[in-house]
């Protein structure tokens, strides 16, 4: 209730749209988000959007490195939001960054099942058994970092039968049933809905990733997108995270 009514005045609030096939001198802002982001930021997008008359906002989602690395390599990027802080790290260590990086969630890890878990999984443990086909992100996958440092504190080495570039191609291989199980982050399960079944694991607190966005030296839109920027740290884009099951930034 409390995501709809931000929403919806944000709507009443913005500016009607001139023309429903778009216009040729429409502005495009592009914004680079870590996959685990998806579900969020499209409704972000439409609500600067919806404020923004003329903005076309492009979102392209996928793995924090894999982001990194095109914009190192030049990709037309105006917004970079990272699933951790080691790849905004490469970003500003770079000097690519137009500003200080902003904390503006958290996440944490949670074990994906396909419904009515077949291989009985239920703990971290049980990952490392022979006859489960575990699925998790590479290591160089915010997510994936998350899930070494796991496997290291507890001491319980990891067999998965793939390794993948982003949390949405982890989901997606349980949810195909690929797979018998796959480490995600709490918001990948609340948003697969009955589509998968989610286990918690006590192990998973003490490995919390933090998200942080930043404005890019190279936009040519640096006014829009630190108004991006803010909308995400506002009220309305803390809305839309708390409800895909984001917690705050630290």
């Amino acid at each position: 209730m409390r995501r709809t009514a931000l929403l919806a005045a944000a709507f009443l609030l913005a500016p009607a749209l001139t023309a429903c096939g778009g216009d040729d001198d429409d502005t495009t802002l592009n914004v680079y988000a870590a996959a685990s982001l998806t579900a969020t930021f499209e409704e972000v997008a439409e609500v600067f959007e919806q404020e923004h008359d003329g903005v076309d906002v492009e979102l392209n989602f996928s793995g924090s490195s894999d982001l990194v690395t095109s914009i190192q390599e030049g990709a037309d990027a105006d917004v970079f939001a990272s699933a951790d802080l080691p790849n905004m790290d490469k970003i500003t260590t770079d000097g690519l960054e137009a500003g200080d990086p902003v904390d503006f969630a958290t996440n944490t890890l949670q074990i994906v099942v396909p419904p009515g878990n077949p291989a009985g999984v239920t703990g971290f443990a049980d990952l490392a058994g022979a006859d489960v086909k575990l699925v998790v992100c590479a290591p160089e996958v915010p997510c994936g970092a998350a899930t070494q440092k796991v496997s290291e504190n507890t001491g319980i080495t990891l067999s998965p039968v793939s390794e993948e570039q982003s949390v949405t191609d982890v989901l997606g291989k349980v949810t195909s049933g690929e797979a018998d199980a796959g480490l995600v982050y709490v918001t990948d399960v609340i948003a697969a809905g009955d589509g998968v079944e989610g286990i918690e694991f006590p192990e998973a607190a003490e490995v919390v990733n933090t998200y942080p966005i930043v404005v890019l030296a190279d936009s040519e839109e640096g006014d829009l997108a630190q108004e991006f920027v803010d909308l995400v740290l506002g009220e309305a884009g803390q809305g839309v995270l708390g409800d895909a099951g984001f917690a705050p930034a630290p």
